[in-house]
């Protein structure tokens, strides 16, 4: 199957680390032309160099500010003129609490990470591709979270993952006229980075307590499992693909 990107211009937020460091990392062993987007700019700076800075830059952009979403689609066109992909994949854990104990400035916080940063990120993108008319292809992370509740995840996270494939939904309702896909990808646990810190785990720790909920055993879900599917979904092979939650969870809704 061929997955190629040549030539193809993609922003990914959240792309430091996790999911995002290794979407980049895809996109561009697949041709594509990459703007990593973080506030992390220390470890952003790092990847780009890594995977080499001919293809990849980095920009600081907060995704719940939307003036700096708007002007990372702004360089991404202007250094390489144009903007193909966008994957939406900054996100924050939120605190775990009880709802009777609920921090809501916490829980503000995080929905403006996942909900208000995705809402700008496919407007932004959008504009740039309506105008050029480019057949483009918006990708969001979300989680399966966003379709079961669990005491894994806080209620800001669930919340918003929730929201976001709703979202995904109403965007492609409106963008399909102009031959622009919405999607979004719900994995199952991932042990990256944040994920880790956030919830205070080693990553063989939160593997193995993912490992107890899974029911495909046998094979843990890494970042690059992800990072595959948003190259598939980024690609010409998912063409008639929008409006769609692809969950890649090894069958854990499944059996829910």
């Amino acid at each position: 199957m061929n997955f190629r990107l040549d030539g193809k211009v993609a922003i990914v937020t959240g792309g430091a680390s996790g999911i995002g460091a290794e979407t980049a990392r895809v996109f561009v062993e697949n041709g594509a032309f990459v703007v990593i987007a973080d506030v992390n700019d220390e470890l952003g700076h790092q990847v780009a160099s890594f995977i080499g800075v001919d293809k990849v830059s980095y920009r600081h952009c907060d995704v719940r500010d939307e003036k700096q979403v708007e002007k990372t689609v702004t360089f991404a066109v202007n250094k390489y003129g144009s903007l193909d992909i966008m994957f939406s994949n900054a996100g924050v854990a939120g605190a775990l609490s009880s709802i009777l104990d609920l921090d809501l400035k916490d829980f503000d916080n995080t929905l403006a990470v996942h909900l208000h940063g995705a809402a700008a990120c496919i407007k932004h993108a959008a504009r740039v591709m309506v105008e050029t008319k480019t057949r483009g292809s918006i990708i969001c992370t979300a989680s399966v979270a966003a379709m079961v509740s669990s005491n894994a995840a806080s209620h800001g996270y669930t919340t918003a993952k929730h929201g976001l494939v709703g979202l995904v939904r109403s965007a492609c309702g409106e963008l399909g006229a102009h031959g622009i896909r919405v999607n979004s990808i719900s994995p199952y646990v991932v042990a990256t980075p944040l994920a880790c810190r956030e919830l205070g785990m080693e990553a063989s720790e939160l593997e193995s307590a993912g490992a107890v909920g899974a029911n495909l055993k046998g094979i843990v879900l890494k970042p690059i499992h992800v990072a595959q599917t948003a190259l598939f979904l980024a690609s010409h092979q998912s063409a008639y693909i929008s409006g769609h939650n692809l969950v890649v969870d090894g069958g854990f809704l499944a059996r829910r």
